[in-house]
């Protein structure tokens, strides 16, 4: 049977992990200024590099372009059709890919969450 003391530790240490585990938030997009029907700004939650998106039924990603004030655009003279998966170079390293995480109906100033944790 168990001691007391090593039940107690390995509570503790469940725990921490527990807390480690969660110490991370979410990554978002919000949908900055100037977004319409054939332009895509990008404002991410976190310092993120080399921006792409595919657009639905896109065989490729198509590359953003960094403002000076960490916002991502994408400009196309066809409307964009969402919804929108984004690959992105993550500054700590490594390329991350979530899928659909822009919908079809996105609007200037909204915020969408993805299961990303950063």
């Amino acid at each position: 049977m168990a001691s007391r003391s090593s039940i107690l530790l390995t509570a503790a240490v469940l725990a921490a992990l527990l807390a480690v585990g969660s110490c991370g938030s979410a990554l978002t997009f919000k949908t900055g200024p100037g977004c319409s029907a054939t332009r895509l700004v990008l404002i991410p939650s976190t310092a993120i590099s080399e921006v792409e998106v595919k657009e639905k039924g896109a065989s490729d990603f198509s590359e953003l372009k960094e403002g000076p004030t960490g916002t991502w655009t994408l400009d196309s003279k066809a409307p964009l059709k969402g919804p929108f998966s984004i690959r992105f170079a993550a500054k700590s390293g490594g390329y991350r890919v979530v899928d659909d995480a822009i919908p079809a109906s996105f609007k200037a100033g909204s915020v969408y969450k993805t299961s990303l944790q950063v």
